[in-house]
């Protein structure tokens, strides 16, 4: 089965901008498919492309010098990954991994940066979306401080079906252990747990949804925060 077509306007941001700022990004858009486990940044790592997701989803990792890491926020057709290349910063502050396989728009660095110089809008979305992404990793730090690992699990899975628009997540035990910073015997206990109260189904890393109501219940706040967040930049 194919995947739906997309275009470069089911990316909310760029739907967003002027005709005239849209074009003079469009002129150099390429449209790509990402499968799930691709990493287009590595910490420290030259930014080259700017990525402006149709669907799926981004995770922004942090990592640490042993080479763990842990998320600190997710992208999905709302936003953009290395958008700061336009504003001249072209090294990557974390890792960036597609966790939900996409397709995206693609802009090179210096494109986009051609791109920001000549239209005050485009440098706008560069600037206000990396005002979200530090509030949305501000959230998740204190998320991962606070909140059991229970209530995180959730809140990520919440997170995720909303970026899937659907039921139905595909993730591995050790991706979802490294979005959650836990050992892999902690996300399947968790797992397990939630799927003896009936919320979910989780088999060979594909993980249902039944009853969102309750999984919302069982979410810490930081899931309502992030929407409530997210919606009022929308408006």
């Amino acid at each position: 089965m194919h995947a739906p077509s997309t275009t470069p306007l089911d990316n909310k941001l760029l739907a967003s901008l002027p005709r005239s700022a849209f074009e003079a990004v469009a002129a150099h858009l390429t449209t790509v498919m990402l499968p799930q486990g691709t990493s287009v940044y590595e910490a420290g790592g030259e930014v080259e492309q700017v990525y402006f997701p149709h669907n799926g989803m981004f995770s922004l990792l942090s990592v640490m010098r042993d080479g763990k890491s842990i998320e600190t926020a997710t992208v999905g057709r709302e936003g953009v990954v290395g958008a700061m290349a336009g504003l001249g910063l072209y090294k990557s502050l974390v890792r960036v991994n597609v966790q939900l396989s996409m397709t995206a728009s693609r802009i090179s660095s210096a494109a986009f940066r051609r791109a920001v110089a000549s239209s005050p809008q485009v440098r706008d979305i560069c600037i206000n979306y990396n005002e979200v992404l530090l509030n949305q990793a501000r959230i998740t730090a204190a998320c991962n401080a606070l909140h059991q690992i229970d209530q995180r699990f959730c809140r990520w899975l919440l997170q995720s079906a909303d970026r899937a628009a659907g039921d139905t997540v595909t993730l591995t035990q050790e991706l979802l252990a490294d979005m959650l910073g836990v050992r892999r015997t902690s996300v399947t206990e968790v797992a397990v747990r939630i799927q003896e109260q009936g919320i979910i189904t989780y088999s060979r890393g594909v993980i249902k949804i039944l009853d969102r109501g309750a999984l919302e219940r069982l979410s810490c706040e930081c899931y309502q925060t992030l929407v409530e967040h997210e919606a009022t930049l929308a408006n």
